[in-house]
């Protein structure tokens, strides 16, 4: 598949050659769907369990008389209406992740890259690199481009430091180096700009 590259300007340039075993895979929605599923379940933080009343190390003994104290009758310490006493229906340990196969993975990718490929929503720029890193100059720029409300760029080893510095004000951009390209952040993105670099590193991670 071949892809017209572009400068940041806008100026066309030449054309970049895509491997069909990346950029060129028939997407499926049940595996994207299984990899974007997996990795919204990874962020969840398992919750913290409380001590309930048969976790609390308190003594077991009968501490007050049955009848005649005037207070209710209590067996132990461990009840929750006491001060150090387990907690009454109190949060229990919970797991959410699931594993999936790094071949599933690798594939979710894979057809996350070429569904933006074929729909026409995939862009490759010759560099990030700015002379000026200004927000204002960078906006004007990426509106000419035309890129949507949401526009996902990937760099080479790492984004460009004066690209980073220019787009963090600007509602919609988001930039990540090849090495943090993910299923999630390239499907919600309305179009995917990849570099020179990006493609060359995304190409031997997923044929890796």
């Amino acid at each position: 598949m071949k892809v017209k590259v572009q400068t940041i300007d806008g100026k066309a340039g030449a054309d970049i050659d895509l491997n069909d075993e990346v950029f060129g895979v028939d997407p499926r929605a049940d595996i994207l769907h299984r990899v974007v599923a997996w990795q919204l379940e990874k962020r969840r933080a398992p919750a913290r369990a409380a001590r309930e009343r048969s976790d609390v190390a308190r003594t077991g003994k009968k501490f007050g008389r049955q009848k005649g104290g005037g207070t209710a009758r209590h067996g132990d310490r461990k009840a929750p209406i006491f001060i150090g006493g387990g907690k009454a229906h109190g949060p229990r340990a919970r797991t959410f992740g699931h594993s999936l196969n790094k071949k599933i993975r690798a594939l979710g990718l894979k057809m996350a890259l070429s569904d933006k490929a074929k729909g026409g929503k995939l862009v490759v720029l010759d560099t990030l690199e700015l002379k000026d890193a200004k927000t204002k100059a960078l906006a004007g720029k990426l509106g000419k481009l035309d890129l949507g409300g949401r526009a996902l760029f990937i760099d080479g080893d790492a984004v460009h430091d004066s690209f980073v510095k220019a787009s963090a004000n600007i509602v919609g951009v988001d930039a990540l180096p090849a090495i943090g390209a993910n299923v999630y952040d390239i499907m919600r993105a309305d179009t995917l700009v990849l570099t020179r670099a990006a493609v060359e590193k995304l190409e031997a991670r997923c044929n890796g």
